[in-house]
């Protein structure tokens, strides 16, 4: 029953209008007599004894809430018979759904900067101890101030999340569209919950449409509209954030607010670097007064179409039924094919079939192609102190079919705007090479057992890359190394090691050297490849089992940067090109580890990734400057989940880097300070990694 207006609750409130019903009990505007301000009242009709002990329970936990983007709970009761009422802060302005029927679909930067200002509430929210969950976020919980200041309100259905356990008190109420799969009925819900909630809500903010309800989706009795297909307008990094967001299980969305976040403002350059508070355009001064209703727009909130009722079909039974009638359809096609040719082929005249057809029809025998033995070099043997003898086998020709397309990079400045990188987008990792200017990524290997790690020859020719490498792993048993021209052709194997692996290639600026991380030796250690005559040269002598891998030349292709793990954690040691000189670069304990070493262009600096052994932490970037004593390692705020593997851009401007941890590894690009960041491929269901910027020869 609906409390009316005038009448004075628990003795202090005294309500003034209702502002929202659901089923669980509706919200008022009151005034608290004792302080003279409004506030909100919420009120819930669970009247059980054990419904009443959690809801005290949680009540003191969000009275203890303060957050720049929630409202404050200020008083907690219950009314005998009649229900249970939370008192917060009451918030001026409009909902985000009075502002979607106010001016339709709102604009992209608009709709980031709200997420970006709901998550981090649901970043602190999740943050309590325990974890407090909203589980009713939608755009009629989304409040924006007369100042344009956003605010995560309502927590009637808010829940103290305990670990494992299953909700089976409290409220469990789900907006269709708004809620997730899990939120149905007894099933657990989690931070996670809150994430869909939020996407779905920047969904229907950027479309004007009520995306298809989670459990439906889940059912598969319906599927997601993509996003671009009710709005194409909107950026696909944005577009692959939000659904990523929407996934139905949710192990595929984002696992925190702050990886939403951070998405979020990578998604568009001009919110990237924006932190802090968040503010939208205020609504108009005139807003809600003199009970003045905004007309609604054309393109307003409107729910999908329902679809048609059906009986339940597995997803994995409707996959293959699929396959099976694209099989028959594919074979069907084939067979009419071939029958429709034999016909047209025996209706043609005998003159016409030998015109047409000429190798049917040899008129003298076809001449057999001379095979051209290669010249086998000699067997070169380089005695180090370890007594390893290092063989070096004949180059294996293999040949891959010639790419149709144009390789040749354009120069832009001092750069080439081209990155080649691994990704596993047909299944197993290849090689790609990718124009930062026009979405394209043109395929440079076809290895039966996958292919990464590409490195240029400084010239901008060549790749060297390793094989076998079906995903990004940290270290790659029996490897080879092989080199290829950048159009796919002239395939070599360099010579390998039974039962070793190559991997980590690096090519040296003057094209002499191959410096290689090799396990030949049962542990990682540095060797350096000749590229004139094949010889094999190992530049680190380590104690047994103590790894040192992952070189980088200077500029100058004097000195090699790596990494050694001495002790538990890796630290970065320098040495000359010959393996002489061994010197650590700095001092960092450990307690952290320091990997994937850069050289700037100029030599001045050295770019690391750098994070804590004890503990689960993702990878940030770091930066030393060369030839200082005792330097500091400092870190470069990049405003992404993760950093690993960078590599400079000709010209020094631009870094390309690997991230990843949440889902998968991309490959981004941005100036060397974190600025104007960019994703080089948007899809998330495959994995991009080990980016190598081409070089422009000099």
């Amino acid at each position: 029953m609906i409390i009316e207006n005038e009448t004075l609750l628990h003795k202090r409130y005294q309500i003034r209008e209702n502002l929202g019903q659901g089923g669980m009990g509706s919200v008022y505007r009151a005034t608290d007599q004792n302080l003279g301000v409004d506030v909100a009242v919420k009120e819930n009709l669970f009247t059980t004894d054990e419904y009443a002990r959690q809801f005290r329970l949680e009540a003191v936990i969000l009275a203890n809430i303060r957050h720049p983007n929630l409202p404050r709970v200020s008083d907690h009761f219950v009314i005998a018979g009649e229900g249970q009422y939370l008192v917060m802060d009451f918030i001026e302005g409009e909902d985000l759904r009075q502002r979607m029927e106010r001016v339709g679909i709102l604009p992209e930067d608009e709709v980031i900067l709200i997420g970006a200002a709901i998550c981090d509430a649901l970043s602190y929210l999740h943050a309590r101890k325990p974890p407090v969950l909203h589980r009713d976020i939608k755009p009629g919980n989304v409040k924006i101030t007369p100042d344009g200041h956003i605010f995560l309100v309502d927590f009637g259905l808010a829940k103290v999340y305990q670990g494992n356990q299953a909700t089976t008190t409290g409220a469990r109420a789900m907006t269709p569209g708004y809620s997730p799969p899990e939120q149905y009925g007894t099933a657990r819900t989690d931070t996670r919950t809150d994430i869909y909630s939020l996407g779905a809500t920047l969904y229907a903010a950027l479309t004007g449409v009520i995306p298809e309800d989670g459990l439906a989706r889940a059912m598969d009795n319906a599927q997601l509209t993509p996003l671009r297909k009710r709005n194409s307008s909107v950026s696909r990094s944005l577009v692959v954030t939000i659904e990523k967001a929407m996934e139905v299980d949710p192990s595929d969305r984002f696992q925190t607010a702050e990886d939403f976040k951070f998405a979020l403002l990578n998604s568009k350059s001009i919110t990237q670097q924006m932190l802090g508070t968040y503010t939208v355009a205020p609504p108009p001064s005139s807003f809600g007064k003199n009970g003045d209703v905004p007309k609604k727009m054309s393109n307003a909130l409107t729910l999908p179409t329902s679809p048609e009722e059906r009986p339940f079909v597995s997803p994995r039974k409707k996959q293959l039924e699929r396959a099976r009638r694209n099989r028959r359809l594919w074979v069907g096609l084939s067979l009419a094919t071939l029958a429709a040719a034999a016909l047209v082929f025996t209706l043609l005249p005998a003159a016409t079939r030998m015109t047409l057809f000429p190798l049917l029809f040899p008129t003298e025998p076809v001449p057999t192609p001379v095979l051209i033995t290669p010249v086998t070099p000699p067997i070169v043997e380089v005695p180090v102190e370890s007594a390893f003898t290092a063989t070096v086998l004949p180059p294996t020709p293999t040949s891959l079919p010639a790419i149709a397309v144009d390789v040749s990079p354009t120069p832009i400045g001092g750069d080439y705007l081209q990155i080649a990188y691994a990704s596993t987008r047909t299944g197993v990792a290849q090689i790609y090479l990718s124009g930062l200017l026009k979405d394209d990524a043109i395929q440079i290997t076809n290895m039966p057992e996958g292919a990464c790690q590409p490195s240029w020859s400084p010239d901008g020719i060549r790749l060297v890359f390793i094989s076998p490498c079906g995903v990004k792993k940290d270290s790659y048993q029996g490897s080879d190394l092989y080199i290829i021209n950048a159009d796919g052709s002239g395939l070599i194997q360099l010579p390998s090691s039974p039962g070793g692996g190559d991997f980590e290639p690096a090519w040296s600026p003057d094209g002499q050297y191959i410096a290689f991380t090799s396990m030949r030796d049962g542990y990682m250690q540095i060797y350096s490849y000749t590229v004139e005559d094949g010889s094999i040269r190992r530049l680190v002598n380590t104690k047994a089992n103590k790894h040192a891998r992952q070189p980088a030349w200077s500029p100058d292709g004097r000195k090699i940067v790596y990494t050694y793990q001495r002790i538990s954690s890796y630290e970065l040691w320098v040495m000359s090109t010959l393996g002489s000189n061994e010197t650590q670069l700095f001092t960092s304990g450990d307690t952290l580890s320091n990997r994937y070493p850069v050289w700037s262009t100029d030599g001045a600096f050295i770019l690391f990734s750098q994070q804590k052994v004890a503990e689960f932490t993702f990878p940030a970037l770091f930066s030393i400057k060369v030839g200082t004593a005792n330097a500091p390692a400092l870190e470069v705020n990049m405003g992404v989940l993760s950093v690993e593997d960078v590599d400079y851009s000709p010209s020094g401007n631009w870094i390309a880097y690997e991230s990843g941890g949440d889902r998968g590894y991309h490959v981004l690009y941005s100036t060397p300070s974190g600025a104007n960041q960019a994703r080089i491929t948007e899809d998330v269901t495959f994995d991009d990694f080990d980016p190598a910027w081409r070089p422009v020869p000099k």
